[in-house]
């Protein structure tokens, strides 16, 4: 088993920047890829960011791309999400996971965190 807790959201003003932490204990991040997810009020879940174990390879939404970056500290077991130019329609819950891939297939994770909370207002 892998828990996964997120940290880092709040609120702030459009244009700034927020850094995400999704922090493992249980197992090793080591072995597993990860990603962050959103869901807005009244939407689905939707992928954001994903991250090879290795951390060689990483694949973004097109919606963030080139404003979030998301990287991983294997030795800490920890993964960010670094979130520049933070925009209303960034609002949303945060969800960090672990999968045996690297995906932006909600379907392909199989441990989950609670969330994190991000709000931007314009």
């Amino acid at each position: 088993q892998v828990q996964l807790v997120e940290s880092g959201g709040g609120l702030v003003q459009a244009g700034d920047s927020l850094r995400l932490s999704c922090a493992a204990s249980g197992r090793t991040l080591t072995n597993y890829a990860m990603g962050w997810f959103r869901q807005a009020p009244g939407k689905e879940r939707e992928f954001v960011a994903a991250i090879s174990w290795s951390g060689t390879r990483r694949y973004y939404a097109g919606s963030v791309k080139g404003l979030f970056t998301i990287f991983r500290d294997n030795a800490k077991n920890t993964v960010y999400l670094q979130m520049n130019s933070l925009k209303a329609e960034d609002t949303a819950v945060y969800y960090c996971a672990a999968g045996r891939e690297g995906s932006t297939d909600i379907r392909a994770y199989d441990y989950w965190g609670q969330g994190t909370q991000v709000t931007v207002s314009s």
